[in-house]
């Protein structure tokens, strides 16, 4: 007799047609290697406003073999995005990572942010509504939860204050899914909050490679130890933590596009409770801005140029996941801690120190 019910590989066989926005970014081009290496078919979408998109482009064909179609397209021009939507009437589901993500440059112009961040979702959404589109994933951030007090932060944890426009951005966005997928019964949503992206791919060829020069903690280590930088900044050493410097959660790029693929194949699936779900991803672990610089200089043997400098406006004192729902639900597992992120950070600044069309062109 027939097995009541779908078979359970039946995702195996079905339409695998995966649209990328961002998808030159950073952690939107190692998430495309990821979701190939899992069998998937991927469209990308990025005007290249903050990357070095047709080299990229061209990475990512040596590193997975494939050309990757990318619209060079601004999402936030209606019309434009839903050509896209015409053009591939099969998309089985939407990672949307397309978004300003400065926190400093948000403080200096919410507007800006607003009116991208926003917009080019709310593009993103019709489209999924006018062509039947079921299953996004959103790239949020652990920004949403503020300055928490309750740490580690679990999905239950409250929103708390934004900071910053840009995780205001972030909180606006999420609840604009929710209400998106409530009204939509057929559609449904992961919201991945991950916390402090970091590293690279292990070939040496794919990193963080941003058009304006980098604030993030770990390109502004390897800068200054490959000689970029003269020195670098800790943002204030007077907070509320063991060493007064920030607590983050630092979390390998290559895990973190790992959980997009699997929190897709998880609706895919159908293992998801319908609506909505927040998933926490991070590597569950505080380390400190001097722990890091302590970790890097373990690996390379080099002694860091390093001050300390005032607090930075928009940072929180700490923040670090509980990782516990996106194991059990997704069997996602991070494999990869920071002495991984350390060491295939340093051996891709030092592709960027001998590829200067790589090179930042602007500051933030």
């Amino acid at each position: 007799m027939r097995p009541i019910g779908p078979p359970p590989q039946l995702h195996i066989t079905m339409n695998k047609t995966i649209l990328v926005t961002g998808g030159t970014g950073y952690i939107g081009s190692h998430t495309i290697v990821d979701l190939i290496d899992n069998g998937f078919d991927v469209i990308s979408v990025d005007n290249f406003s903050n990357s070095h998109g047709e080299q990229i482009l061209e990475r990512l064909a040596q590193i997975t073999g494939r050309t990757i179609l990318n619209y060079r397209t601004d999402l936030t021009d209606a019309a434009a995005t839903r050509k896209i939507f015409e053009a591939h009437p099969g998309i089985a589901g939407i990672i949307h990572f397309a978004a300003h993500i400065y926190v400093n440059d948000s403080v200096r112009h919410p507007v800006k942010y607003y009116r991208n961040n926003l917009n080019s979702l709310l593009n993103i959404l019709d489209g999924m509504s006018e062509f039947g589109v079921r299953h996004l994933i959103f790239s949020s951030s652990c920004s949403v939860y503020g300055n928490s007090s309750a740490l580690p932060v679990v999905e239950t944890t409250p929103i708390g204050k934004a900071e910053s426009p840009y995780a205001r951005t972030k909180q606006m966005g999420e609840a604009i899914i929710t209400d998106y997928a409530n009204a939509h019964p057929d559609a449904h949503a992961i919201l991945l909050r991950y916390f402090n992206p970091a590293g690279a791919h292990e070939s040496g060829l794919l990193g963080e490679a941003p058009l304006v020069k980098n604030t993030h903690l770990v390109p502004v280590i390897t800068e200054t130890a490959i000689g970029a930088r003269d020195q670098m900044y800790v943002h204030g050493d007077d907070y509320d933590t063991r060493d007064g410097s920030c607590v983050r959660d630092y979390i390998h790029v290559m895990d973190i596009a790992n959980a997009h693929t699997k929190a897709l194949q998880y609706l895919l699936e159908g293992r998801n409770q319908g609506g909505a779900e927040i998933f926490n991803i991070g590597i569950g672990q505080g380390v400190t801005v001097l722990e890091a610089i302590r970790a890097f200089e373990a690996h390379t043997g080099i002694a860091l140029n390093y001050v300390i400098g005032p607090r930075r406006e928009g940072d929180a004192a700490a923040i670090y996941a509980d990782n516990t729902k996106a194991r059990k639900l997704l069997g996602w597992t991070p494999k990869r801690d920071i002495r991984d992120i350390m060491a295939s950070a340093w051996q891709w600044e030092q592709v960027l120190h001998h590829t200067p069309s790589l090179q930042p062109v602007r500051e933030e």
